[in-house]
């Protein structure tokens, strides 16, 4: 069957379905879920011989808001707040995985770019992280203690100028979507840039293992926070650069709901990178082992919650969803 064949005898179907899910009615889920069945067959069909057509675009995001409406109709038997995590939050993540991996590739190819500049300008350190801080590390390397400079404040004090300052980071960088991910995409870089910056200075002391193995006890989930926030910053630009086939204000509205919903969920994660920076990070004489295992575990509930659970999420609410509907 030809696309065209394909739009005309399915077209009225889905515009009827469209208005349905749009209405402020609220269905059986039952019947939502036969929608559901009827639109995902469409989308298979399409993905197999329409692919990345406008056809397979505008079914995968009928899919999405068939499957929101399910979730939003049927009865929970767990609280708003479980539910939260244990659905919402995972299935927007699922949805914006693409937009965290050009986030995650723009602050790598900044901090390339903040290292290769280091390693030509002697001075590039200086001008990123200015005069008194790299003096004050200087200091603190040639009294042999080179990641001292997490021992200056006191860690209650620390713990909340960090967190508050994260957070607010967090939301900057989202809201700056709104300049067609210009905004997010430049706040990204300058972290690389810096970022950079600051592990090119403990590299030219020697000391750079030590600072790596310190620094990522903490910056680990904070980094990762910083590139989710660029992602969904992206992902609020594109959605009024490439609104698909939804007005650029319903694509905007889209966008901007699920984006605040993630920003919500990141705010626990920013809250205990500020309390291993506050708190674990200035042990400079623990264990490298210890060290470790600490980063190590960050990354693996890093990877498991943001990655491999919202994939198992999806795979299984379409499972149930098709069972349910039966």
């Amino acid at each position: 069957m030809k696309e065209i064949v394909f739009l005309n005898k399915n077209i009225e179907r889905w515009r009827e379905t469209e208005r349905i899910i749009s209405s402020e009615k609220n269905e059986n889920p039952d019947y939502f879920a036969k929608l559901f069945i009827q639109i995902t067959d469409d989308l298979a069909y399409a993905k197999t011989y329409f692919p990345d057509t406008p056809t397979e675009k505008y079914l995968n995001s009928l899919a999405s808001l068939i499957h929101h409406k399910i979730y939003k109709t049927k009865k929970e038997n767990t609280s708003r707040f479980v539910n939260f995590w244990k659905k919402e939050l995972p299935e927007e993540l699922f949805h914006i995985k693409k937009y965290i991996f050009y986030s995650f590739i723009i602050l790598l190819i900044s901090f390339l770019t903040g290292w290769i500049s280091a390693q030509h300008d002697n001075e590039y350190s200086r001008i990123i992280l200015g005069d008194a801080y790299v003096n004050q590390t200087i200091d603190n390397i040639e009294k042999g203690d080179p990641m001292g400079i997490y021992k200056s404040e006191e860690s209650g004090i620390m713990f909340l100028m960090i967190a508050i300052n994260n957070i607010k980071v967090m939301f900057s960088v989202f809201l700056l979507g709104i300049t067609a991910s210009v905004g997010s995409i430049i706040y990204i870089f300058r972290h690389g840039v810096m970022l950079a910056g600051f592990f090119h200075l403990f590299f030219e002391y020697n000391v750079l293992k030590e600072s790596v193995i310190t620094v990522w006890i903490h910056g680990t989930i904070e980094i990762f926070t910083l590139i989710v926030s660029g992602g969904i910053g992206i992902m609020l630009g594109s959605s009024l650069l490439f609104p698909g086939t939804f007005s650029r204000r319903v694509s905007f509205i889209r966008a901007a709901r699920r984006g605040v919903k993630i920003a919500a969920g990141l705010i626990p994660f920013i809250i205990v990178a500020a309390i291993l920076e506050s708190y674990i990070t200035r042990q400079t004489e623990w264990n490298d082992l210890i060290k470790i295992g600490i980063i190590m575990s960050s990354l693996t509930l890093i990877i498991w919650y943001f990655f491999i659970y919202p994939r198992q999420t999806i795979k299984n609410a379409i499972s149930k969803t098709k069972n349910y509907g039966k």
